[in-house]
């Protein structure tokens, strides 16, 4: 018998409050490190309504002019309509940031400390880390993450080509895939919601969706006459972004990562600097993960493991493969080869990755995975993976 299942992920456009937060977040960071390569960044965003809140804790020596760093990410997102009541030009902005603490910033340093086992750098929390990879998709990701997100970027695309003028910024897609025998075969649903101008009729934005964003972007192969789609299903989404809902920097963690497919260890990424395990390692993680997937070591791999705060090795590592290793290598051959392979000491994470620089807007909206041109998506460690398995 057939095994045969549904599974659904969803993403959210750039104007949506927790991702216009996530973008003011990523875009004092990357301020930062454009200036100073060492900052140490811990900057979380709140919006509602005409308000913009930061607060968190910075170490740098940049000097910032933070009201105009958020006001460029709200004009980026889009909102400078006359009548947005979070608008660019006219929200308030309260700011709230403080140094890092001084107990923590000894745990990270690479030099000695009173109490510190060791003097090189250390992870910048506790916590667990994972990392995913499939071959169900060219980028080597979940397929209904992937169609939900291919979503959201060409809904944003028409809407900043301004093909489609009743588009606003806020905007949520989600993808039901059926799986038969753990093959992604067609798709049930799909869901759009977009904020839009008072003045347009629901059939319009309905019929202009299904032809030229969904049928564009998710493959006619995966497209039946049964699929069902939901646009706009309340019927009317006039009032959105900040001043229909409050945004926070970290509250869209799944969208961030596998859609809910694959584990995430619950730290949140955007607004910290890579001495942050919660994202350095996770990125670390997703390119071990795809370079196993890339070997054609298993065609389904996620990795698990974790630190303590300031000790500079992870306290466990595990690689699992869910019964897709290739025939006669085992997970536990898998996992040390992993760790032959790459070295999961915070400070060469960050020197492998290059992370010590302005990349990190590029990863706010529609996924930290599966995008081009970030370098824990390369597959550079594949033949070395494969030589190490023994």
């Amino acid at each position: 018998m057939a095994n045969s299942f549904v599974f659904s992920s969803e993403s959210v456009g750039e104007g949506h409050p927790d991702k216009v937060a996530d973008l003011i977040s990523d875009s004092v960071l990357d301020a930062c490190l454009t200036q100073d390569k060492h900052s140490r960044v811990a900057c979380e965003t709140m919006v509602k309504s005409n308000m913009v809140i930061l607060a968190g804790e910075i170490t740098t020596s940049a000097k910032l002019n933070y009201e105009a760093i958020v006001r460029a990410a709200i004009r980026d997102i889009g909102y400078v309509n006359n009548d947005d009541v979070f608008h660019a030009d006219q929200v308030f902005i309260n700011n709230y940031l403080t140094r890092q603490s001084p107990d923590i910033a000894q745990g990270v340093d690479a030099k000695k400390a009173k109490g510190k086992k060791t003097a090189e750098q250390g992870a910048g929390d506790q916590g667990i880390m994972f990392g995913y990879a499939c071959n169900e998709t060219p980028e080597l990701m979940p397929t209904p993450i992937m169609f939900a997100h291919r979503l959201g970027r060409e809904l944003t695309k028409i809407r900043k080509s301004g093909k489609a003028p009743w588009l606003r910024p806020d905007a949520k897609s989600q993808v039901s895939v059926r799986y038969e025998n753990d093959i992604p075969v067609e798709v049930v649903n799909v869901v759009i919601s977009t904020q839009h101008t008072a003045d347009v009729a629901h059939s319009t934005i309905e019929s202009y969706l299904i032809e030229n964003v969904i049928k564009k972007v998710i493959p006619s192969r995966m497209l039946t006459k049964k699929t069902e789609y939901l646009i706009n299903p309340t019927g009317r989404f006039v009032i959105g972004g900040p001043q229909g809902d409050s945004g926070l920097t970290g509250r869209k963690i799944i969208v961030d990562t596998y859609g809910g497919w694959g584990r995430h260890g619950g730290g949140a990424f955007s607004g910290k600097d890579p001495s942050k395990v919660d994202r350095s390692a996770a990125y670390m993680g997703r390119w071990v993960a795809k370079n196993i997937v890339a070997a054609g070591l298993a065609t389904h791999a996620e990795i698990q493991f974790a630190y303590a705060i300031g000790h500079p090795q992870p306290v466990s590592v595990r690689v699992e493969t869910f019964g897709t290793a290739k025939l006669g290598i085992s997970d536990e051959q898998i996992t040390a080869a992993v760790t032959k392979t790459f070295s999961f000491k915070p400070a060469d994470i960050v020197s492998e990755l290059n992370l010590l620089r302005p990349i990190y807007r590029q990863t706010t909206n529609y996924g930290h995975f599966g995008k081009s041109g970030l370098p824990w998506e390369q597959t550079n460690k594949a033949a070395l993976l494969r030589a190490a398995i023994k």
